[in-house]
């Protein structure tokens, strides 16, 4: 049972309570493990019963090929063999039934709204992700950036307008919208004179502004890219949920700077824009504070998406080449305290006003997830009450997200949509930046093939 209010620690003794690594895991009576429900233990197979013959099939044989390393550190050159050989149309066929059809929701709207009608029926939320994003060298014009825009505004309508779940989620990745090279730039700049997240909101507001340290050119790329964040932030507004995702750290310093530009503008009244915080990242817990900290001093409300991280292999050799300091956890244990400690500090501030504060608990790792429903039941947070929420890609870890989702959770999937051609880059490089997690869904697999045995048992 929860004490009263008035014994609750204010934010501001929290956080620093929290920096002291000192802080209480809750004035409250602490409930045993054993309490939760045994199903989230994650290993009863009936969680597949909802799965077709063709869906157990094909999530057997993917998971089984995702099994190997060479093919996974090699999918994107195997993947243009094949497209070579067999042809555009010929290497379409092969994929869609397969890959395709695993990992992304469709091509069109009507495509779309059968897997996420499907989906709905589970009791799971998509969280729409248009394929679209950029790194260094691949700018390609002012043009490119307003379809873009276009594409996310869809995204927008159809998240809001289909109705597939209460309280819709997408994602955005501002380099769809505003250069990576840019990005870099203010990254280094910001390092040395912070910018005025003010400045920023002028700009949105179409207020011609003076960026310090740019030239002309990149001043009016800027403040063109804010301006079509500013589209789709006032598009979402009431209506969905906008994620930004995080990227590479030698960028990430510009996002969040444009992030909370965007979440002291439109998260007056409610957490519509939300950043992701990178646990994987040594800085990360000094991040989520900062942004704590930012949210209460400037009156905006707090969306947080939280996750370990997916580019751990390019960012550590990055900082080899560069001769500076390796940004990553160095084990597995730390990157696990990090996520842990972090979640902890938001379910804390999410007890005390979860009007303002949210977070997707954004993970496959089980542990973290047990976690953090044990300390949901714990607090006394609403489990769907849309203060916390869970989150998995679309096409993985449905033994977590079918029994979440039984269980009362809110849980969401991660959905890509689009084209063969344009899901194809995004595909291999979530299959590249998650290898480590593509080849330890041994358990998936074995509960996939326990339903299979089942149902050729006749089992009902």
């Amino acid at each position: 049972m929860m004490l009263c209010s008035r014994l609750r620690p204010s934010l501001p003794h929290l956080l620093t309570l929290r920096l002291l690594g000192t802080v209480p895991s809750r004035m409250v009576a602490s409930k045993s493990p054993d309490l939760l429900s045994a199903t989230l233990a994650f290993e009863d197979p009936s969680a597949f019963r909802v799965k077709s013959w063709g869906e157990l099939l094909r999530a057997l044989g993917i998971f089984r090929l995702c099994s190997f390393p060479v093919l996974i550190n090699n999918c994107g050159k195997l993947m243009s063999v094949a497209r070579t050989l067999l042809g555009r149309r010929g290497f379409s066929l092969l994929l869609r039934p397969t890959v395709y059809a695993q990992f992304v929701a469709g091509e069109n709207e009507n495509e779309i709204s059968q897997s996420m009608e499907k989906m709905s029926l589970l009791g799971l939320r998509p969280m729409l992700a248009v394929p679209i994003e950029e790194d260094l060298g691949e700018s390609t014009g002012e043009k490119r950036y307003d379809d873009n825009m276009d594409a996310m505004l869809e995204c927008v309508r159809m998240s809001h307008s289909n109705a597939w779940s209460k309280d819709p989620m997408m994602q955005l990745k501002i380099t769809a919208l505003l250069s990576p090279e840019l990005c870099v730039k203010l990254t280094t700049l910001i390092a040395k004179q912070p910018y005025d997240t003010d400045l920023l909101v002028r700009a949105m507001d179409g207020e011609p502004i003076n960026f310090p340290g740019l030239d002309e050119s990149e001043a009016a790329h800027f403040l063109c890219g804010l301006q079509r964040l500013n589209r789709i932030s006032e598009a979402s507004v009431n209506k969905v949920r906008v994620l930004v995702d995080a990227e590479y750290t030698y960028m990430n310093p510009a996002l969040s700077l444009v992030t909370m530009a965007m979440m002291k503008k439109f998260n007056k009244d409610g957490a519509w824009i939300w950043n992701t915080y990178q646990c994987y990242l040594k800085e990360s817990r000094s991040l989520l504070l900062e942004a704590l900290r930012l949210s209460k001093t400037e009156g905006f409300c707090l969306g947080v998406k939280l996750v370990r991280g997916a580019y751990m292999d390019k960012e550590r050799k990055l900082a080899e080449k560069e001769d500076r300091q390796d940004p990553i956890h160095k084990c597995w244990e730390d990157t696990n305290d990090s996520y842990n400690g972090s979640l902890n500090v938001m379910l804390d501030v999410i007890t005390q006003n979860p009007e303002r504060y949210r977070i997707i608990v954004a993970t496959h790792n089980e542990e973290s997830v047990r976690r953090a429903a044990k300390r949901i039941e714990e607090l006394g947070i609403d489990k769907d009450g849309g203060s916390v929420c869970f989150g998995q890609l679309l096409g993985m870890c449905d033994h977590v997200s079918l029994t979440l989702a039984k269980e009362g959770y809110a849980v969401y999937k991660s959905v890509p949509y689009g084209s063969v051609d344009d899901t194809l880059p995004y595909l291999v490089r979530r299959a590249q930046e998650n290898r480590t997690v593509l080849q330890g869904i041994r358990k998936e697999r074995d509960l996939l093939r326990e339903e299979f045995k089942r149902r050729l048992r006749g089992g009902s």
